[in-house]
């Protein structure tokens, strides 16, 4: 058994452990370029049951890994998904960042477009779904998505000059 392996079994082994301990191991395996190590944080942040600290770091481990293309959709789907989840705002804020690192994958602009456009949801997540959304670059979605955006009160400004620094406007 290697380092990664013995890991990873431990943390599903202590599923009750306290969150520094878990936070510890998180920080070992971050230190492991492994491709076992970016499935096994996927499987963790769609694990309800963790600790919100964890699925922060794990969201945060997420955004800044050198992740396989093999493995970029299902990582956009669980930090899509974690996005969508009621509950921690931080943590929801912190996915709708870390989505930055995946708007190639499909999908993941509307997500962040549709978050950016609902004024029901917190500021903070709305321009984070927003900054991340830029990262897109000048597509045709990015761009209809931002159209979208340029009558919103708190957001619109910022929309409409990036479709003008963008030469789209």
């Amino acid at each position: 058994m290697d380092e990664v392996e013995r890991l990873i079994r431990a943390f599903r082994t202590q599923a009750t452990a306290a969150v520094v301990w878990k936070l510890d191991v998180l920080m070992d395996l971050e230190h492991l370029h492994d491709p076992r190590v970016v499935p096994f944080l996927v499987e963790l942040l769609q694990d309800r049951r963790e600790p919100t600290a964890v699925l922060m770091r794990v969201v945060r481990l997420l955004r800044t890994c050198s992740c396989p293309v093999g493995t970029r959709a299902s990582v956009a789907r669980a930090l899509t998904e974690a996005l969508s989840r009621a509950g921690s705002p931080e943590l929801r804020v912190d996915a709708a960042l870390a989505l930055a690192e995946y708007t190639d994958v499909s999908g993941v602009p509307t997500a962040l477009g549709v978050l950016a456009m609902d004024a029901g949801e917190p500021l903070d997540l709305r321009y984070s779904a927003f900054t991340s959304l830029q990262r897109t670059g000048p597509t045709l979605e990015s761009a209809g998505l931002l159209r979208g955006l340029v009558a919103d009160e708190a957001l619109g400004p910022s929309a409409r000059s990036l479709l003008v620094s963008w030469q789209l406007q």
